[in-house]
């Protein structure tokens, strides 16, 4: 194996957090149009995130940025301490920085509230001062009230609530205990598996809810989710490397088996001489719609819930009562194979319709009140602002549109009157948004990192500067279709290659699964699988049926059938044989998390095609994923066990339809990873090895289902490069 250097791309890669560090994000714009706040590190290999201000009425044509908090002035120096609680959010989010890692801001954009350390910072964003708030911790997710005179933050499994200024501190809502410690059994005792004012893993692991509570934009009272994970089945994440501590014991709804029940309530503000205040139940038929997937609260309307069911076929958009927490249903929707959820939706426009996506004609549109204002041209992503005059949206090509525009994803503005697109440059573009500012934030394809310009009425104002690192190396994507499903793919061949230098070993880099698409104009998210055609493969990232940004009928391609992920894999890989230098004898795959269920069942089931495979962090038997995951494409265990058994890798028999000759493959998987868990790679290898055929398999010890450690990161990447080679004989 090539030892890594300091200046390699793999060192730099995972020291940089795959060059993310030092780029600004969280963008928040003051509804007055003169603030922008954001965090952003202070170099390309900082870890730790600070809140910053940029003032555009301030001095210069650009304004000035300053910074607003500054964490390592607030901890004197000291290394932060997480807690066991925002560890969980964290890897839920995905989130392996450090600092001010997400904030909270009253309506005027004047104050913002965070968590540090376990503390409760208030942040005075105007005068740019910043202080610790004196209340009990460790503090979880703080979020100013609208008005900025308050503060509710989570901790100990309460919802809490302080003045901005530090006074008042109190229990808003919170298991009820025993009146006497060591009684039990007391009516309406609540015990330690309630929690409120907190997500619960499914919907903060597979809904992006990451948040329990709801400020009303008077700031008098708040909606406050109830969470018991009582009836959910507990497991057991240990650390073999630490024999002396004790195993994890976390609530895991792994498919077929009970979720956390979850109520939601009204629980007036009151004051700090009230006494507990009197919640009121908000209440819908919990039993056919338990999944509280989206709440949204504006001063257009009342408390606007999504509710789905189960099989989330059905679900409804449901208007709370504030006097007595009923309910009534705004609009019901059904889709046989399952309804998806979107980024800012559903909410009332500023005129009191209902804005959502929906799926309707084979399309996917903006609906505003009962009107459909996009059409299949357009395949909308998310709704980003919602305005006086239009609906701010993201979205890619749709199936009738001239161009496929492949990889790209594009800002509109969207009325009555039409689809205006916002962003012009090929590439992946977001916004935020507020009255005529708004943040542009670009990736394209000929530029590394991402660009923040701030517009007014579509001039720039000003682009937020980026700290992170330049990669030193450059993706070169080709993009196209494959196929007779016309896959879209990215090709990278190695720097310099010539036509006249034959074909090349192929390596498969997909994730090619639902919610992953790794098929985009941009380029940073190219650069791993260029530093891997460097190493002399023609590398092939495919987005499948099943992946996202193309239409209703390619995402749902796949219920009860994830299989075709992989046919498709093999279509592309058979389409591009003839425009590629590709050599079909030497073909490998890697993945990880649902790329690597691919890349082993790849090997596994096809190794005609594939001769080799990584696979990192793979679900290698169905049952034991999510219950809101796994169940939306292939129903449950109970209903359909041959469903799970066709998909799985390993059954209760053994392996799952092995076909020979048996390929190389190498198994990945961190040991503290609480999403995957680590028994799926322990069975298969189990399995695998009962069957008598060989592997390699790389426990990563303290790993959850990120990598963010930089050594284990960085060798991960050569460890994969050496096993390919040495698989393919290309040593």
């Amino acid at each position: 194996m090539t030892l890594s250097h300091e200046h390699s791309f793999p060192r730099r890669h995972a020291r940089t957090m795959r060059f993310t560090l030092g780029a600004p994000r969280a963008f928040t714009v003051s509804p007055d149009g003169a603030r922008v706040v954001f965090l952003r590190s202070a170099s390309g290999t900082d870890r730790v995130n600070a809140l910053w201000v940029l003032d555009l009425e301030g001095p210069g044509p650009e304004g000035r940025e300053r910074v607003a908090a500054d964490p390592r002035g607030l901890l004197g120096g000291a290394e932060e301490r997480l807690s066991p609680e925002e560890r969980a959010r964290r890897e839920r989010s995905r989130e392996g920085a450090g600092g001010i890692v997400g904030y909270a801001v009253d309506s005027a954009v004047e104050l913002a509230a965070f968590a540090l350390s376990g503390r409760l910072y208030a942040a005075e964003l105007r005068a740019g001062t910043t202080r610790q708030l004196p209340v009990p911790g460790p503090v979880i997710d703080p979020r100013p009230a609208p008005d900025g005179r308050h503060i509710a933050y989570v901790t100990a499994g309460a919802l809490r609530v302080t003045g901005a200024d530090g006074e008042g501190d109190r229990e808003l809502a919170g298991p009820r205990r025993s009146a006497h410690e060591g009684d039990e059994g007391d009516e309406g005792d609540e015990g330690d598996d309630i929690t409120y004012g907190l997500a619960e893993f499914i919907a903060a692991e597979e809904m992006s809810r990451t948040r329990g509570y709801w400020w009303s934009p008077e700031s008098d009272r708040l909606l406050v989710a109830r969470v018991d994970t009582a009836p959910v089945r507990r497991w057991w994440i240990s650390d073999p490397s630490r024999p002396d501590r004790e195993p994890a014991r976390v609530a895991y709804p792994a498919a077929g088996t009970p979720n956390a029940d979850v109520r939601l309530f009204l629980v007036p503000l009151g004051g700090p001489d009230d006494g507990p205040p009197e919640r009121t139940e908000v209440v819908w038929d919990r039993a056919r719609y338990p999944y509280l997937a989206r709440v949204h609260w504006s001063s257009a309307g009342a408390p606007l819930l999504l509710a789905q069911s189960r099989d989330q076929r059905e679900q409804l958009y449901l208007a709370v009562d504030t006097e007595t927490g009923a309910t009534r249903t705004v609009h019901r929707e059904e889709d046989p194979a399952w309804l998806e959820l979107f980024p800012g939706a559903p909410a009332w426009a500023p005129d009191g319709r209902l804005v959502r996506l929906a799926d309707q004609g084979g399309a996917r549109v903006l609906m505003v009140g009962d009107r459909p204002l996009t059409g299949p041209q357009l395949h909308p992503r998310a709704v980003l602002d919602i305005g006086d005059r239009d609906v701010l949206v993201s979205a890619s090509a749709g199936e009738a549109a001239g161009d496929p525009e492949i990889g790209q994803i594009h800002v509109y503005r969207v009325n009555e009157l039409g689809v205006e697109r916002v962003s012009s440059a090929p590439g992946v573009h977001t916004a935020v948004r507020a009255g005529e500012v708004s943040v542009l934030v670009s990736s394209v394809p000929d530029t590394a990192g991402s660009s923040a310009r701030v517009l007014r009425g579509g001039e720039r104002l000003a682009t937020i500067a980026s700290y992170a690192e330049k990669p030193g190396l450059t993706a070169r994507p080709r993009l196209t279709e494959a196929g007779a499903h016309r896959i879209p793919c990215a090709v990278l061949l190695p720097t310099g290659h010539q036509e006249s230098d034959g074909p090349l070993p192929v390596l498969l880099d997909p994730y090619g699964g639902p919610h992953g698409q790794r098929v985009v104009a941009a380029q940073n998210p190219h650069l791993t699988s260029q530093w891997f055609a460097d190493q002399g493969f023609a590398v092939i990232v495919a987005d499948g049926r099943g992946t996202p940004g193309r239409s209703p009928a390619w995402e749902k391609a796949v219920e009860r059938n994830l299989l075709l992920s992989l046919d498709d894999q093999i279509e592309a890989l058979h389409g591009l044989a003839d425009r590629f230098p590709l050599d079909l004898e030497r073909v490998a795959i890697r993945g990880w998390s649902f790329g690597g269920y691919l890349a082993a069942l790849a090997v596994l089931r096809r190794p005609d095609v594939f001769h080799a495979a990584v696979s990192g962090a793979p679900v290698t038997d169905l049952r034991l994923y999510d219950t809101h995951y796994q169940e939306r494409y292939l129903g449950t265990p109970q209903e359909a066990p041959e469903v799970y058994d066709a998909h799985s890798l390993v059954t209760d028999d053994g392996l799952s339809s092995p076909q020979s000759p048996v390929r190389p493959l190498m198994l990945i998987h961190g040991l503290a990873d609480d999403n995957v868990v680590v028994a799926h790679t322990l069975r298969f290898s189990a399995a695998l090895l009962a069957a008598g055929r060989p592997h390699e398999v790389l426990p990563l010890t303290g790993v959850t289902h990120m990598t963010p450690q930089e050594q284990i990161a960085e060798n991960l990447l050569l460890l994969q490069v050496d096993f390919l080679k040495r698989s393919l004989g290309l040593e």
